[in-house]
């Protein structure tokens, strides 16, 4: 089968690799029929190049139809429809009835010192062979796999792989969840990516006045128009938090967003060490990467300025440094609450997807992504989605 595969920093290349089998009972197998390309692969690209080995087939937002099942998957067919989540979780272990399937004990790494196995990510997270590829073999499947209704599409439905629940985890961990009344409170999402966009979209659909700060004009045309504040960067410089505090009275922001992580703008000098740390043999650069502090930190320290005293910042951007400085004086007399990690995806999926099946497409998810590309045009939307060009901000590839 043909497959996207890490060759190098920077250097994605569709290859033929070996068809996916049955392993275990529980595994199935399904033909992809749509995968996205997340922000969190770019990591891959490059700051996380020192983990990854050449050949890794990368990818974690397949969705798809069931070809083979298991003997001990009782649940699904041949023929089924499913999305699959970009964790790799049990569904019976403590961690994953608690809701924490980023934390499943049966996947976790111990030998890294991380949670849950992911698709296509990493020696950190299991090497598990991903999802950018035209089949998937799927571990603990009758629990992970999540059947979708028929349909004409794959848009309304394959975003609940990673960029649905990550938004909602994000907006919940704000303080403005399902639960929760959003009316008279303002909710700052730092970042208008994927994840950004997407939870300006739920925390609107909850009544929260959104305000959403990115540095591309495209990005803010997009959330403004599903009726989001916008804050230009590049208008406000380093007053970006007197801007805030302009909008909101003088206090700052109920709670922020942040969903850029540690590709943040505004770091050159750790964007040098991305490079430097890529150059390094793996068996120097992994153990540096894990004590070192290798993260952009610009949107992480502009979320606690904006935020107000006795605010929550929830961290949905993914970070890798073991040491970044942190300004805990900072957060301390300001009372900041913070929340973070990666998303328990099975946790939120049942809501999210019976809102999806609803008939009016509330949250615009079929018109979400920017880019449907075939599976060999990859290595460039690779690239063009780090540069952020020709307005690319969701790409969608059908194999």
């Amino acid at each position: 089968m043909r497959a996207v595969t890490w060759q190098g920093p920077k250097n994605m290349s569709v290859e033929e690799v070996p068809d996916p089998v049955i392993k275990e009972p529980t595994d199935a197998i399904i033909k992809v029929t749509t995968t996205g390309l997340c922000g969190s692969d770019l990591h891959l690209y490059e700051p996380l190049s020192p983990f990854m080995t050449p050949g890794d087939v990368v990818g974690h937002e397949p969705m798809g139809i069931v070809q083979e099942v298991g003997s001990a998957v009782t649940n699904l067919k041949t023929g089924d429809r499913v999305v699959i989540p970009f964790n790799v979780s049990c569904g019976d272990c403590w961690m994953c009835n608690q809701g924490l399937m980023s934390q499943c004990e049966t996947t976790q790494n111990r030998d890294q010192g991380t949670g849950a196995s992911f698709f296509g990510y990493s020696k950190l997270y299991g090497q598990v062979p991903g999802g950018q590829a035209e089949y998937l073999n799927v571990p603990y499947a009758g629990f992970s796999a999540i059947k979708v209704p028929e349909g004409p599409v794959d848009d309304r439905f394959v975003f609940l792989s990673d960029v649905l629940p990550t938004a909602w985890q994000a907006v919940d961990y704000a303080g403005f969840g399902a639960d929760s009344s959003a009316e008279g409170r303002t909710l700052l999402v730092m970042g208008a990516g994927p994840i950004g966009d997407m939870s300006a979209r739920i925390a609107l659909h909850r009544g929260a006045r959104v305000i959403v700060v990115d540095l591309v004009p495209e990005r803010l045309a997009r959330v403004a128009a599903r009726g989001a504040q916008v804050i230009n960067l590049n208008d406000v410089g380093k007053g970006l938090g007197d801007a805030v505090r302009e909008l909101t009275n003088g206090r700052g922001a109920d709670a922020v967003i942040d969903a850029v992580g540690m590709e943040a703008h505004g770091s050159p000098m750790i964007e040098m060490t991305h490079k430097m740390v890529g150059m390094m043999p793996s068996a120097i650069a992994q153990p540096f990467m894990k004590k070192a502090g290798i993260d952009r930190l610009a949107a992480l320290h502009a979320s606690f300025d904006v935020v107000r005293r006795g605010g929550t910042v929830s961290i949905i951007g993914v970070y890798g440094g073991a040491m970044d400085p942190i300004p805990m004086m900072q957060l301390f007399d300001k009372q900041v609450q913070l929340r973070m990690g990666q998303a328990n995806v099975r946790r939120w999926s049942d809501d999210i997807l019976a809102l999806l099946q609803q008939g009016e497409d509330v949250l615009g998810v079929e018109s979400f992504a920017t880019h449907h590309l075939p599976l060999d045009q990859a290595p460039q939307a690779y690239a063009d989605f780090r540069d952020k060009k020709d307005g690319m901000v969701k790409v969608l590839f059908k194999p």
